[in-house]
């Protein structure tokens, strides 16, 4: 069965190629975007457009997503800049970079984390669906960072359980738009779907309790470099949080990001690591902390904004 998607154009995306907006929107490769463009299934206030037409802020978007295919499986290919930050007979943890998915998904074409292990000669748990074997937790695409993936079926089985039990030390840096008040605080705020764009979420009234706790690392003129610890792990929970706030994470269209600020800080994405992860390993029960430094665009951004 295909999937619709149906969003209004977020201003960061006014003037952009359809094929290159949705590749950004939907996590979905340039090619297959084009292809569906060429197929009639990509919609600007209900008329069809071809690959290059540009968006305008506002504009209505509807996607016809192809139906997935059986079964849903990770090609096994090298991923260039994936780095392993520690790995043994039970768990690997890996420095995922941007632009690449956990897993496969509806859509993705892209590289993944388990396609790339599986490449490097990695063996993976058999435990989970197909298409997310040894996967215990997952990064968004646009999402750089330390990242642990199970390689033993005792792992998995632990590991499931301690991300369930909150007992994982989740450590994220942002950069956000704005001076934080508190500069060190608590957010408590339900997370859902958007009642309106089901392709990204918003806190509402019925959503899922979540729960973000925060402090400030740095505050510079515009923005503020900030030390995030989840003790819930819904989707987009950091970049919803600080949006409804009105603290986008910098280069977040999606959310709200300034487009200005975004290209002055030449970020392409939001300014989101996964820093640190801490865990008890599930054959021995020591306790691993694992540390992902700031890839280089994220890094240029800091240096930008940190220079005023």
């Amino acid at each position: 069965m295909r999937e619709s998607r149906q969003m209004p154009v977020p201003e960061g995306l006014d003037g952009m190629r359809v094929d290159a907006a949705l590749s950004k929107l939907l996590g979905i490769s340039r090619t297959v975007a084009a292809e569906l463009a060429a197929a009639g299934d990509v919609e600007i206030d209900g008329a069809a457009v071809g690959k290059s037409a540009r968006l305008a802020a506002g504009s209505w978007l509807h996607v016809t997503l192809p139906a997935p295919k059986e079964p849903l499986l990770p090609k096994a290919e090298l991923v260039e800049g994936m780095d392993i930050l520690y790995s043994d007979d039970d768990v690997i943890v890996v420095d995922k970079p941007v632009g690449v998915a956990a897993h496969p998904t509806v859509g993705w074409e892209g590289p993944t984390v388990v396609g790339g292990l599986a490449a490097a000669g990695f063996r993976i748990s058999t435990s989970g669906p197909p298409e997310r074997k040894g996967i215990v937790q997952r990064l968004d695409v646009g999402t750089s960072g330390v990242m642990v993936v199970a390689a033993s079926e005792r792992a998995y089985t632990l590991l499931k359980r301690a991300f369930r039990d909150r007992t994982v030390k989740k450590t994220y840096h942002a950069l956000v738009q704005g001076h934080l008040d508190p500069l060190t605080g608590t957010i408590e705020a339900p997370i859902g779907r958007h009642p309106s764009a089901g392709w990204r979420f918003a806190v509402t009234s019925d959503g899922k309790h979540s729960v973000t706790h925060y402090k400030t690392i740095e505050a510079f003129r515009e923005a503020s470099l900030l030390e995030v610890h989840l003790e819930t792990g819904r989707t987009h929970q950091i970049r919803v949080h600080f949006s409804a706030l009105h603290h986008p994470c910098c280069g977040d269209p999606m959310y709200g990001a300034d487009p200005q600020l975004s290209q002055r800080l030449g970020l392409v994405r939001q300014w989101l690591h996964a820093v640190t992860l801490g865990f008890h390993h599930p054959a021995d029960g020591r306790y691993l902390e694992i540390t992902s430094p700031y890839p280089a665009d994220l890094q240029h951004a800091l240096d930008v904004v940190r220079e005023g």
